[in-house]
């Protein structure tokens, strides 16, 4: 059961890609920067707030970008360097916060909630905002409020680089003029059809029956009336490093048919590449496990940038099945498993990749949403026998 009056900090970096980048080189300060592809097909994975002016932003194909802010320096993405810098800040989080869910490779919601009867929750906040900035260097924003969906709006709010709260009795004089693209899970299309329904603010869509809301947006459209309203029951989730999924095969008959096993591995992690999409979670560890005949186990795994692409983390399990695979015995079972989840969407580390390989993942998963995850393939995965 949650408290009735609760306290929920939320901490985002602000254009988080750049900001690292400005730390290794400094010359990059003030200047327009664009993470991304360096190709004209790549897309734009984060921007700093010079180029966000002219109107660029996430997502958008960098051909697009160079038009819209000819004199931005276009640089490709470094995952792995995000990745530390990212557990760098979790760890300081970690030392101060008694409970913290890590939402994405960039920001962090804190239950900050009885802070005030000991030291004051917006004065331990704003202690924790410049001790993370002091050990990490990188800047940082936080939403002080009553529940995560206000405190992620004020973030929004107070970026760049700055602190907001909103007390219980401001929250809706605070959310009401609002766009509605402020609303965290508000999309495209759902924006669309309210802005067609000629609702242009937060404080217009709170004064919509929320059965009228239903029947536009169905199921969706009653979170989102709630949230315009300044509700939102959702607890700060524990974050644990031991979060995964994971998937194995036992053979009716043991097998040394490297081929067969290196399709079937193709075929385990593209299933739980997808369902890491489908949750929208990214990956920063993979484990591959075999069991030989004689029942012996043994495991291999790698940490890697955050990840769910599969082709990505098809050749990382190939790697580590490369190196467990040594012995040239009988396998009677083989695991993949994938741990150290955050939330995040796949974009986000696809620097080489062209706006038709992103796109194609989509198709591809929209095929799998609607006619189930064996729908579609690929041929490697195919192992073309059942042991």
């Amino acid at each position: 059961m949650l408290p009735e009056n609760r306290t929920i900090a939320h901490f985002d970096l602000d254009t988080f890609f750049v900001s690292v980048e400005r730390l290794r080189n400094s010359q990059l300060v003030g200047k327009p920067v664009i993470i991304g592809g360096l190709s004209d097909r790549g897309v734009v994975a984060s921007c700093s707030y010079e180029t966000r002016r002219y109107g660029v932003h996430a997502g958008m194909p960098i051909r697009m970008a160079k038009q819209l802010c000819g004199e931005a320096l276009i640089m490709r993405g470094d995952m792995e360097a995000y990745s530390k810098y990212s557990a760098d800040v979790t760890q300081v989080i970690a030392a101060k916060a008694d409970i913290y869910e890590k939402a994405s490779i960039d920001e962090h919601y804190l239950d900050v909630t009885g802070l005030d009867r000991f030291f004051g929750t917006w004065k331990w906040t704003n202690e924790l905002r410049n001790l993370i900035m002091k050990e990490t260097g990188l800047p940082i924003s936080f939403g002080l409020s009553v529940n995560k969906t206000v405190s992620k709006i004020a973030t929004g709010q107070a970026k760049p680089n700055g602190t907001l709260q909103v007390q219980q009795e401001q929250v809706k004089p605070f959310l009401s003029p609002l766009s509605l693209r402020k609303i965290p899970g508000v999309g495209e299309k759902n924006y669309q059809l309210l802005r067609n329904m000629g609702v242009p603010t937060i404080e217009v869509l709170t004064m919509i029956p929320p059965d009228v809301i239903r029947k536009v947006l169905g199921k969706e459209g009653i979170s989102i009336w709630e949230k315009a309203n300044g509700i939102d029951l959702a607890p700060v989730v524990p974050y644990s490093e031991q979060k995964s999924i994971s998937t194995e095969r036992t053979f009716s008959t043991d097998t040394t048919d490297v081929a067969y096993l290196n399709n079937l591995l193709v075929s385990m992690v593209e299933k739980l590449a997808f369902e890491l999409r489908q949750q929208e979670k990214l990956t920063s560890c993979i484990t591959v496990k075999i069991r030989y005949a004689n029942f012996d186990t043994h495991t291999q795994q790698m940490m890697i940038p955050y990840n769910a692409a599969d082709h990505i983390l098809i050749r990382k399990a190939k790697e580590l099945f490369q190196k467990l695979y040594n012995r040239r015995m009988l396998i009677r079972l083989l695991g993949v498993r994938l741990s150290h989840l955050v939330q995040g969407f796949q974009q986000i580390d696809l620097f080489e990749d062209t706006t038709e390989l992103v796109n194609l993942y989509q198709a591809m998963d929209k095929i799998r949403h609607r006619y189930g995850a064996e729908a579609v393939k690929r041929a490697a995965g195919l192992t073309g026998k059942k042991l």
